[in-house]
Parts: C-alpha cells; sequence; structure tokens
C-alpha cells in the first residue's frame, strides 16, 4: 500500500511540474507582442479598404475638371437669366472617356441678391444630393434628335459645381458640367440651365 501511494503522489507532482512548464512557456509566448493588429482572431479592426479605380476615376475626373484654367476673355455663348443674371460660356471640350464638360460663369448684373435653388432642376433625388448646384442643365442634340443629361455617379452626385446658395450683385460664380459626349459627328448643340434662355454651342476637340 505504501508503494502505490509513494508512486501516485509522484505522478501527481510530475503532472504539477508539467502544467507549470506550459504555463511559463505560454506566458513567454506572450511577451512578443502577441497577433499583428487586423489579423485573424484579433480585436483591432483592419484598416479600410482602398478606394476602387473606379472610385479614384470619378474623383480625379470630377477634380480635373473643376481646376482646369478657363481664359474668362473667350466667350463662346452668352445667355440671360432673370434678375439681371448673365450666363457665359468659356469653354465646351470633348475629354477622354465619353465627357463632355461645359465650363463658364453667372454674374448678377442686377441690384438684388440672387438664389440658385432652380438651377440643380425638378427631379427630387438630384435636387436633395446635390443642393444649389447646376444639375438641372442639359444639352439637345437637335440633328440626332436626343437630349443628354448632367452625368451622376451611383449616389446620383452630379459632375457639375454644388454649393452656389445665392449670388449678390455685381459676383460672378464660375462653374462646370460634364455630360456624356455626344457623337463624334455632333459639333454643335443647345444648353440649357433652368431660369435662362437656351443658347447654341460649338463642340471643340
Amino acid at each position: 500500500m505504501s508503494m502505490r501511494r509513494t508512486t501516485t503522489t509522484r505522478r501527481a507532482m510530475a503532472a504539477v511540474s508539467v502544467t507549470a512548464a506550459l504555463a511559463l512557456a505560454l506566458a513567454g509566448c506572450g511577451d512578443d507582442g502577441g497577433e499583428e493588429p487586423g489579423s485573424a482572431g484579433s480585436g483591432t479592426p483592419s484598416a479600410p479598404a482602398s478606394p476602387s479605380a473606379e472610385d479614384k476615376g470619378e474623383t480625379q475626373q470630377e477634380d480635373t475638371a473643376a481646376g482646369e484654367n478657363v481664359d474668362p476673355d473667350v466667350k463662346l455663348a452668352e445667355a440671360r437669366g432673370t434678375g439681371g443674371l448673365v450666363l457665359v460660356i468659356n469653354q465646351v471640350k470633348r475629354d477622354s472617356g465619353g465627357f463632355l464638360t461645359v465650363q463658364g460663369e453667372v454674374t448678377n448684373e442686377g441690384d438684388q441678391a440672387r438664389i440658385t435653388t432652380a438651377w440643380s432642376g425638378s427631379e427630387v433625388n438630384i435636387v436633395n444630393k446635390n443642393p444649389n448646384s447646376v444639375a438641372g442643365a442639359t444639352l439637345v442634340d437637335k440633328v440626332g434628335k436626343k437630349r443628354y443629361y448632367v452625368l451622376r455617379d451611383t449616389d446620383s452626385r452630379c459632375l457639375c459645381t454644388t454649393a452656389i446658395s445665392s449670388l449678390a450683385p455685381g459676383k460672378t460664380a464660375p462653374f462646370f458640367i460634364q455630360f456624356p459626349a455626344p457623337p463624334q459627328g455632333t459639333t454643335e448643340v443647345d444648353f440649357s440651365l433652368p431660369t435662362f434662355a437656351t443658347t447654341s454651342l460649338k463642340i471643340s476637340g
């Protein structure tokens, strides 16, 4: 009986020793910094994914059009609006990728500040996504019998100037608008923006 108890005691002590050794080994591994952030099983979130090539392309296209230098002395067309507003088109150009970019400016030649709400058009979804914009502009190809609307992204945001809330007397607001490009054979289109008279534009490029 004495020998059996001694053997059992030795086995218990050995098991305790092995358990202690394993605990020390695990503690040593934990000092190495643990899992990398964002790895499987980690509580730290991974970094957000980079924008897709399509998203980058849309953003770059808009930034390029908005920032491109246009000679204000070049007047391709002019249209009169209500309350002394005057719209001047400085450039109508085909861009790579099937875009047509229209750039110009609106000047308030009247004696009162003018709001620009109507320029966004009448489509509720477009107006809500593009307040105080020129998203209501259109082009008409009379030869091809087709109307073109301002380009929009998947969230209905226009590829055009926004945030023109009002124009004080004597003030000028530059703008740009991108449309799908008409066929190469189309060299002239009619441009319309709500509250302004329709004007004819010749396409360059």
